[in-house]
């Protein structure tokens, strides 16, 4: 069908020209372009987005592609285009405006977030639509874009709920927007939310660590946020806290030690005690991620540093010796083992300790276990190492 005979959809249109958009970029503002309009606007000498007005720290431009393939099945089947489908992304566009505008109350976009929530929980394709629309970087900007003295009740579910969605779109893969956490003043941002913020709020910035840490696009700020200690002992502290908000602390700490320049800095703040306390404490029908725990300590001793603060720690033997053999799973055995083993091999105190602790019960119960061939391996060269005469497997205790 002829373009000229179709109403085109305000969406699909350049918000320069007002025509229908040929060659779709979004700018790191997540605000889309034809390219020829903004390249115009750029060149002469405007360092804004004409529609936010923010400043462009990136002036780049991203093809839209999603956007591009949307446009062009609209020109090819024209009035059959789904109509709910258009009906969705356009009344996604006027909330997004919403959330745009300054004078919009804070309960008013509460309000247009769940809105989208209902709007996108619809449809199959919520989540795309809501990234090929812009909304991850306006989302993180309204989370991350300005520093507040204290964080009232409204802020709070603001953030909650903007926080939901983030999480949503971080599904899609795309981390490169998180960068913008890389500016001082927003990282600053993201510290008093994680201070202040409730638990909900605390555990959605952990899995936001958790994506940084994952992608190479965000190496640079994951490594940014290893040197800002008051972060790490405030993951640390997490720790401690009840169920959930502790295993998300577990995990963000994990995530951030898989970059080794992160380390030495969380084992300076504290890690180390913290991880051991929480293997320590654990009980096994709720503290599932007690093997990762182990699995991020046996990482950190890598480091000397790491190895003193476990043997200084008073129960850090006894919380190894704690994961070697767990009735209801094996998993964190051979992690423990291997520490334990790297405890032990320099450190006469850490082997009278451990034998004091009964390591060696504990490993003769893994032996007779079903624990893989790799475990009992490792099992009898720690026993080899204690200097016990149980190297060889036994057929009864």
């Amino acid at each position: 069908m002829n373009e000229a005979e179709m109403t085109v959809p305000h969406f699909f249109m350049c918000p320069i020209s007002l025509d229908l958009i040929k060659d779709p970029v979004t700018l790191c503002t997540g605000q889309t372009y034809d390219r020829s309009s903004i390249e115009k606007w750029l060149a002469a000498g405007n360092l804004t987005c004409p529609v936010t007005m923010q400043k462009l720290q990136d002036p780049s431009m991203v093809p839209n592609n999603t956007l591009r393939h949307l446009i062009d099945q609209w020109l090819q089947i024209g009035p059959q285009f789904d109509p709910v489908y258009l009906s969705t992304i356009d009344s996604l566009a006027s909330l997004k405006k919403i959330l745009e505008s300054g004078e919009a109350s804070l309960e008013y976009k509460c309000e247009t977030l769940q809105n989208i929530q209902a709007l996108t929980e619809e449809s199959q394709s919520g989540n795309s639509s809501l990234f090929q629309l812009g909304f991850f970087p306006l989302l993180l900007e309204l989370l991350f874009g300005k520093v507040e003295s204290r964080l009232s009740e409204g802020s709070a579910k603001f953030a909650e709920q903007a926080l939901s969605c983030v999480l949503r779109l971080l599904s899609l893969g795309e981390y490169e927007c998180l960068n913008m956490l890389r500016e001082e003043s927003k990282l600053e941002s993201f510290q008093f939310l994680f201070d202040q913020g409730t638990s909900k709020i605390k555990r959605g910035l952990c899995q936001i660590i958790e994506a940084i840490s994952s992608s190479l696009e965000t190496r640079e700020l994951c490594a940014k946020l290893g040197k800002n200690r008051k972060l790490l002992k405030g993951l640390i502290l997490l720790v401690h806290q009840t169920y959930g908000a502790s295993e998300a602390g577990i995990k963000a700490i994990s995530a951030l030690c898989c970059l080794e320049s992160n380390r030495e800095n969380m084992v300076q703040e504290g890690g180390i005690n913290g991880l051991l306390t929480y293997i320590y404490d654990a009980q096994r029908h709720e503290r599932n991620l007690a093997p990762k725990a182990m699995a991020t300590i046996e990482l950190l001793l890598g480091l000397e540093s790491a190895k003193e603060a476990l043997i200084n720690d008073p129960n850090g033997i006894k919380a190894l010796i704690k994961m070697v053999f767990r009735v209801s799973d094996h998993q964190g055995s051979e992690s423990a083992i291997r520490s334990l083993m790297i405890i032990c091999t320099d450190s006469l105190q850490a082997r009278e300790e451990a034998i004091g602790a009964g390591v060696l019960t504990q490993l003769l119960l893994l032996l007779q276990s079903q624990c893989s061939g790799r475990t009992k391996t490792k099992a009898r060269m720690l026993l080899k190492l204690l200097g016990s005469k149980w190297d060889e497997e036994p057929k009864h205790l």
